[in-house]
């Protein structure tokens, strides 16, 4: 019989659970707060045309390796200033621990590898605040041009967007690095893939950026003035026309390795292409 009552004085809220009330009016005003706060986040991005904050927290380093790889080869580094130096290194070490490097038919992967892989990566999103590519799980890295199943052929790089996978040549993702005026460089190129297919199925402010200057740009190219440009100065190499989406990935390459002569030759372009990824560093 005693029972009952210490059933009641146990469900008793006004004895024993008055002291949770600030708590739960904390947490409704921070859920208020949250949701206000990415309402004007998306109006703030809407009309400046930037994320309102960027990087909210800097706190992960690299290995004095990784640094070093940096350093000596991945020269736009070295362009940064001393707090965008330590943002991009925060970025590199978390795209390195959340994807799965994977060497294939034979390659012992190094620092090197995984490091310059994940910096290219890091470099074409250094402007947006999502950065590290939902849809890629995995990189495969192999030794040269590689065989695909997907279409029967040989290939440089490649985006599987099923297998969320993302497969690279060393020998040739190499000469992205090696080679800095050619246009050519199959990281920035299959990095450039994977983050437009993000944006299309993205509703992020940085997807709804992309997808702005995306359709700014190609607006732009049916400029027949810019048409007879392109076919005067044959400024970009054939394989940019293909479709829509490589020709993205081409201007991508273009504006890391030749920013002065794009920006000369295809000033709207070139400024659709910053505006796109927020690329305000190192001088461009």
């Amino acid at each position: 019989m005693e029972l009952f009552p210490l059933l009641l004085n146990a469900v008793d809220t006004n004895q024993n659970y008055g002291w949770l009330a600030p708590y739960a009016y904390a947490l409704v005003f921070l859920g208020i707060f949250l949701f206000l706060f990415r309402v004007f986040e998306h109006h703030y991005m809407l009309y400046f045309d930037k994320p309102l904050i960027r990087q909210f927290f800097v706190y992960k380093r690299l290995s004095e390796k990784q640094q070093s790889v940096l350093r000596s080869r991945f020269s736009i580094y070295n362009q940064l200033s001393s707090k965008h130096k330590k943002q991009f290194e925060h970025r590199v070490a978390t795209f390195i621990r959340q994807k799965h490097f994977i060497g294939r038919e034979g390659l012992e992967l190094t620092e090197t590898h995984i490091t310059l892989i994940a910096a290219i990566g890091c470099l074409l999103s250094f402007g947006r605040k999502n950065y590290t590519y939902r849809l890629i799980d995995s990189i495969l890295i192999y030794p040269k041009e590689f065989y695909s199943k997907e279409n029967d052929a040989y290939h440089k790089g490649e985006f599987n967007p099923k297998l969320r996978v993302l497969a690279l040549s060393w020998k040739d993702f190499e000469k992205g690095y090696e080679i800095t005026n050619d246009n050519l460089n199959l990281g920035i190129h299959e990095f450039m893939h994977a983050m437009q297919l993000e944006a299309m199925t993205g509703k992020d402010p940085d997807s709804a950026r992309y997808m702005k200057h995306f359709k700014n740009i190609l607006k732009r190219l049916t400029n027949q003035e810019v048409k007879d440009q392109l076919d005067n100065t044959r400024f970009f190499r054939t394989y940019a026309f293909t479709n829509q989406y490589e020709f993205m990935a081409v201007l991508a390459e273009y504006f890391f390795e030749s920013p002065v002569e794009l920006k000369q030759n295809f000033p709207e372009l070139y400024t659709f292409k910053k505006k796109l990824l927020n690329f305000n560093f190192a001088g461009y």
